[in-house]
């Protein structure tokens, strides 16, 4: 027997490795995917199966164990197994535990073809991206008959999902390659702009405070680029602060459904018992206070994209929900019985471990899985520091008139010690920052709150992360009296959420004099 691996870790490694393959190497992962699925489900031979360009359907890749005869490719499956062709086509799943005995009278092809193999047993799975028919994933048994079960079905459908959305992006690369040309003809434009490309800053293109010149940024950028104009559904992952939702505009004005709305839902923002009604609205009646129906934000996204912020958050009933909409996209209203379908592009995006949250219970996997198909790892502040003079200007730019200040210089001390901090809270805390700058400032020359600044030409006491992290927390805490939440308070200076600084505080081991922590809250004794 194989030794099969866990399926959660076979089918994150699968899904992590299709996530960024070329085109060049999907033929080779493909077939590595069928040999692998054969070991992992103990069957003995995989194939996939995918439309042809002239509108038949055959198969493509196959994989069998040795002394196995694969599956002959280029084998036209409406010619040469007509019902088992029907059936695919239409979306019914097949499974067949006892072969040919399943099979019905007017099955004859494949009855004839099943006793030459043999061929015992038998699961063949159609997938679809955005209503369309991309491929068939099937696999079987030709030397024991073999039960099924539903688990054996499930992991088949998301490896075939993978495979399906990995096929969806190769078919797109003519549309992709013109977009990857107009992202390298920016990019040269930026690397011959001056030091902070002032002039430059003003023209927005929709990613906003996350411009930047890094190496880590530009790779960010181009895969946003790649995935633009497809319907693909994007996961951004990455720290609170980083500009996911910057992403999440400029991946939207940059897609076919530019001209339809953005809708964007905080998934954290509304207490459990509002979040279905919310995402997927109400009808009259369905709970009290609901007075009149209600669309709810996949209804408004309609034809165009709906940004689902924090989708980590969202409790393992709703999450249900959310698969069936990101499968099929259809839905029933809170308290009604009529099914909704709707054509809406996802992008997704969380700061949480959503592995981690997998293996712990809190996050359905195959619903990861479905908003996995094109993720982005946005990076952290700290990771490209060569970007935060640009950004600096950037932000000066933004919010100078609206502070009604005009600055010409910021000192290299200055920009130094911003370029060697940290930033636990990424490019919303350094906006908090620049913004409190801008209004201590009196003249043409950027002022720094000497409270954050370390002092000029001195390095910092220390380079760890954690102490430089706890040292600028306790300066902000003591400049703002120890208050967490509220406008002008410790995460608001920030850009946290005051959960997130509670969080961290209590990690770090921060605590005011004469207080305690008690259930995550800071108390005073």
């Amino acid at each position: 027997m194989d030794n099969a691996p866990h399926p959660g870790r076979f089918l994150a490694d699968l899904s992590a490795r299709f996530s960024g393959i070329s085109v060049q190497q999907m033929d080779a992962e493909i077939e590595r995917a069928l040999e692998q699925l054969v070991g992992f489900l103990q069957t003995d031979r995989s194939s996939l199966i995918e439309p042809l360009p002239d509108g038949a359907i055959a198969i493509t890749h196959s994989w069998a164990r040795p002394g196995i005869a694969p599956s002959a490719p280029g084998t036209q499956v409406a010619t040469a197994f007509p019902w088992y062709h029907e059936r695919l086509t239409r979306g019914e799943s097949l499974r067949f535990e006892r072969l040919p005995d399943e099979l019905p009278f007017e099955a004859a092809y494949e009855r004839e073809y099943v006793v030459r193999v043999p061929l015992l047993s038998h699961i063949g799975i159609p997938l679809r991206v955005q209503g369309t028919f991309v491929c068939a994933l099937v696999t079987g048994t030709t030397r024991s008959y073999r039960s099924w079960t539903d688990a054996d079905v499930e992991h088949v459908e998301i490896v075939g999902h993978i495979l399906a959305n990995a096929i969806h992006r190769r078919k797109l690369e003519g549309e992709l390659q013109e977009s990857l040309r107009e992202v390298r003809r920016l990019q040269r434009r930026l690397e011959d702009e001056n030091t902070y490309l002032r002039e430059a800053i003003g023209t927005k293109v929709g990613f906003g405070a996350i411009a930047g010149r890094s190496r880590v940024l530009r790779e960010v950028l181009e895969q946003a680029a790649q995935v633009a104009p497809t319907s693909a559904t994007v996961l951004l992952l990455g720290e609170t602060g980083t500009g996911k939702e910057l992403l999440a505009r400029a991946i939207h004005a940059s897609s076919r459904r530019a001209d339809r709305p953005l809708i964007k839902v905080n998934c954290a923002a509304f207490p459990p018992s509002l979040v279905e009604s919310e995402l997927f609205g109400h009808e009259k009646g369905a709970f009290t206070g609901a007075a009149s129906t209600k669309p709810g934000r996949f209804e408004l996204a309609d034809g165009g994209t709906l940004f689902l912020d924090e989708v980590g958050e969202l409790l393992p009933e709703i999450q249900a929900k959310l698969l069936r909409v990101v499968q099929d996209g259809e839905f029933e209203r809170l308290g009604g019985t009529r099914t909704h379908k709707v054509d809406v592009r996802l992008v997704a995006a969380t700061n949480r471990d959503l592995e981690r949250e997998i293996a712990e219970g809190r996050f359905r996997e195959d619903l990861y899985y479905r908003l996995a198909a094109f993720p982005i790892r946005l990076p952290p502040l700290r990771d490209r520091r060569e970007d935060i003079p640009l950004l600096v200007w950037e932000l000066i730019q933004q919010r100078q008139d609206e502070v009604g200040r005009r600055i010409e210089r910021v000192p290299d001390t200055t920009m130094e010690a911003l370029a060697r901090y940290a930033w636990p809270g990424n490019v919303r805390e350094l906006g908090n920052v620049i913004e409190r700058a801008l209004i201590l400032s009196q003249g043409p020359v950027l002022r720094i709150d000497g409270a954050f600044a370390a002092p000029a030409g001195r390095a910092p006491p220390s380079d760890r992360f954690d102490e430089v992290e706890r040292a600028h927390f306790l300066r902000v805490l003591e400049r703002c009296h120890w208050r967490i939440s509220g406008a002008g308070n410790a995460a608001d200076v920030l850009g946290l959420r005051p959960s997130t600084l509670r969080s961290r505080l209590k990690k770090l081991g921060v605590t005011r004099p004469g207080a305690t922590f008690v259930g995550g809250s800071l108390l005073a004794k």
